[in-house]
């Protein structure tokens, strides 16, 4: 009993302190002012490129959660021509997933502090409780990152990310921007028109983060089938920094659980 009683009242205070400096940590490396201060988010250049072929190049330029400067060059392969496309002046595209992940990061430094500095724990029950809390926002954080939305074809035809090209992207081109785990992730798909005189069964594609040349979607009055995928990425070392403190601090989490449930499977603790 009195090692339980230490653990609640020395222990579970340690860890807290200890998940709260990695947390704050994770929450500083999104590099986006917190509410209230005034300094200016650093900008990040970043070449994105694939080994084995310069189909298309990409320097895209990331300020905390929004893609503010992208240009694409774009060989095409039926004739060698190069296009090149970039943001407009005016338009900035944000990253959902970063702003979600820091969001869910700082919930969970919310839920570690919402206490009194004197207070203490009465059951195991109640660190239990928190531990989850925590867990679920962490895994959140991390989900967002590591698991990119499924689109459908129409619906990144109909993104807003189409409209803030200059010059326009022409109507066989498609672009997706997203993040994997710790990279920044460009998607282009080359499409063809299908002809309403052709032999091929249409079958519209579902969602996907990555679509495959063959899929097939219709859009406006058109059918389309992507001729050719082409995907170019780049490490973010920030969103791989992140992703360790997410981990380290799930693995205290868990840590902090076992210890309490060993008592609890000895010390019959009150639940209320």
């Amino acid at each position: 009993e009195e090692e339980f009683k230490w653990l609640l009242q020395e222990e579970v205070h340690a860890v807290l302190r200890q998940l709260q400096d990695i947390l704050k940590e994770a929450s500083h490396r999104f590099a986006l002012p917190t509410s209230g201060s005034g300094g200016a988010v650093k900008q990040e250049n970043f070449v994105l490129s694939t080994s084995g072929t310069d189909q298309v190049k990409g320097v895209m330029t990331l300020q905390g959660d929004a893609l503010c400067q992208a240009d694409v060059n774009l060989k095409m392969p039926r004739n060698n021509q190069l296009l090149h496309f970039a943001f407009r002046e005016d338009k900035q595209w944000r990253l959902q997933q970063i702003q979600d992940a820091r969001n869910h990061v700082n919930q969970a430094i919310y839920l570690l502090m919402n206490r009194d500095v004197n207070y203490q724990f009465k059951t195991g029950l109640e660190v239990l409780k928190l531990m989850d809390a925590v867990m679920l926002q962490l895994s959140r954080a991390r989900n967002r990152l590591t698991t990119p939305a499924t689109l459908t074809l129409p619906e990144i035809a109909s993104s807003g990310l189409t409209k803030m090209f200059t010059p326009v992207l022409p109507p066989d081109i498609l672009v997706n921007f997203y993040i994997n785990l710790n990279k920044l992730c460009l998607t282009v798909y080359q499409l063809h028109v299908l002809q309403p005189s052709t032999t091929k069964n249409f079958k519209p594609a579902g969602g996907s983060v990555l679509h495959s040349p063959g899929a097939m979607f219709e859009f406006g009055s058109q059918r389309y089938e992507v001729s050719h995928v082409h995907k170019v990425e780049c490490v973010v070392p920030w969103l791989n920094d992140a992703l360790v403190f997410f981990t380290v601090s799930l693995q205290l989490c868990q840590q902090l659980k076992d210890k309490i449930s060993v008592f609890s499977s000895y010390w019959n603790y009150r639940p209320y």
